[in-house]
């Protein structure tokens, strides 16, 4: 089984290691790491990253996944890459994202009429994009698993290897990463949080967030949604 793992330039890192673990551990699993030219990139905190495959040249696809992260914005429009993730969509056996990679899946039209997930700050432009957008750590309809932001990736990851592989080969992976989250505060969801932190980063975020908006507003009209 191939699992085509999509990098790109200033993604968020966590949203792709941590389901990149998971799936790792997997016997007979490859994963391959692709973008538009096989060679190095580097991620939205200067992580450094490896592509191991060109587009033109990547193996078949069984789980297409993209992840988020502020580089998402300029794939929206990118029509290479939304091309290559509408033909690899066809042959895949599941379509899969994690955080605003979502966002990328619902421009290409990969997720017109599914329930789907995002980090909760981008939550409501999935439904600009003729998504159903739901506020839940992992989604899945049909054949699409999308996951909520950043954390949300390895469990994502743990759900998508339960339906593939059995809830029993999920279980021994979670054990054996020491998967038992317990956080030192908290308030790590919107629904948990204190509203004045969410205030706050509504505030800070919110430059970025318009451009986002914006970004899915012509996506929407470049698939004829409005």
């Amino acid at each position: 089984m191939h699992v085509t793992m999509l990098l790109y330039p200033r993604l968020t890192q966590l949203d792709l290691t941590g389901p990149f673990e998971v799936f790792a551990h997997v016997p007979g699993v490859t994963i391959d790491l692709v973008w538009k030219e096989r060679g190095g990139l580097v991620d939205a905190s200067g992580l450094h990253l490896f592509a191991t495959h060109a587009f033109h040249d990547a193996p078949p696809t069984d789980v297409l996944f993209v992840p988020g992260g502020p580089g998402q914005l300029a794939l929206m429009d990118d029509a290479e890459t939304l091309t290559f993730l509408r033909k690899r969509a066809e042959q895949a056996k599941f379509v899969t994202s994690v955080c605003t990679g979502s966002l990328v899946l619902a421009a290409a039209g990969l997720l017109q009429g599914y329930r789907a997930t995002c980090h909760w700050m981008s939550l409501s432009q999935l439904e600009v994009l003729g998504s159903v957008p739901v506020q839940e750590r992992v989604v899945v309809d049909r054949n699409r698993v999308t996951g909520a932001g950043v954390t949300s990736g390895i469990d994502f990851a743990l759900a998508l290897v339960a339906t593939i592989f059995g809830e029993e080969r999920a279980r021994l992976i979670q054990l054996s990463m020491e998967y038992d989250p317990q956080p030192p505060f908290l308030g790590g969801s919107v629904s948990k949080a204190d509203p004045t932190h969410v205030e706050q980063l509504q505030t800070m975020a919110a430059g970025f967030q318009k451009k986002r908006e914006f970004a899915a507003r012509m996506a929407s009209k470049a698939l004829r949604l409005v």
